[in-house]
């Protein structure tokens, strides 16, 4: 987000939001529903210690859930213990990056096709450029038959498949999550 409408700036600030999402979809992105908590500001990205400024965000939610917060019901006209939860977390794919640790640069950056990232690596400018993104659309979609407009070539596979949730447990259960408080302690 550039807050100053020049594109040339060296500022940057990343909002972050929290959204109610067992509202009904058309209540939820309702600005009334949606709740700015804090912008990270400054010259240039977090990028991995965004850790640190997460970090109250992360205490609040964390006594939001394990003690919970007395709540006024005006409709029952009582008071009840209001428990929460982060259900999830959209971001852009930089912030994917910093928030998950996955990485979004190189051969196998696709967080979905992973080892299957399809690929060409260009000859002088030495980019990566992803491509076969028609395999994700409707087999009848007009896209995956167009050739000119992506590589020259149709698109007949299929998309891989969504891995179950026993290989996404294998893929993780070794990860070791190490945040900026536990490296500050190590350090002093």
């Amino acid at each position: 987000m550039n807050p100053f409408g020049n594109l040339s700036t060296n500022h940057i600030s990343w909002p972050v939001l929290l959204l109610i999402y067992n509202l009904p979809p058309w209540l939820c992105i309702k600005q009334k529903y949606i709740m700015l908590c804090m912008i990270i500001a400054g010259p240039r990205q977090p990028w991995n210690d965004i850790d640190v400024y997460l970090s109250p965000l992360t205490k609040n939610l964390r006594k939001l859930w394990e003690d919970g917060v007395d709540v006024w019901d005006g409709n029952l006209h009582k008071t009840f213990r209001l428990h929460a939860i982060v259900f999830c977390t959209i971001n852009d794919f930089l912030a994917y990056e910093n928030l998950s640790g996955y990485s979004i640069k190189g051969y196998h950056a696709c967080p979905i096709c992973e080892k299957n990232t399809s690929f060409i690596q260009l000859k002088h400018g030495k980019k990566t450029i992803y491509t076969r993104h028609q395999r994700f659309l409707k087999h009848y979609n007009p896209y995956r038959r167009l050739k000119r407009a992506f590589d020259g070539s149709q698109e007949n596979e299929s998309a891989p498949s969504p891995l179950a949730g026993k290989e996404v447990y294998d893929q993780v259960k070794d990860i070791v999550t190490m945040f900026w408080e536990d490296t500050k302690k190590t350090i002093i």
